[in-house]
């Protein structure tokens, strides 16, 4: 499950950088970026314990 949230977290940041450098999709690629880094800090708040 923590892979695939990094799979996302990437995708969502070039998907960020692309619309930020050629001004597309406004707001909305922003708001998938904070999502992704809320669920970012959750993941890694709440991640895996070594024993």
């Amino acid at each position: 499950m923590a892979r695939i949230l990094w799979i996302v977290l990437v995708v969502l940041v070039i998907l960020w950088l692309i619309g930020f450098l050629m001004q597309i999709g406004g707001n909305f690629i922003h708001t998938l970026l904070v999502i992704a880094v809320i669920i970012l800090i959750i993941n890694l708040v709440t991640g895996r314990r070594g024993v």
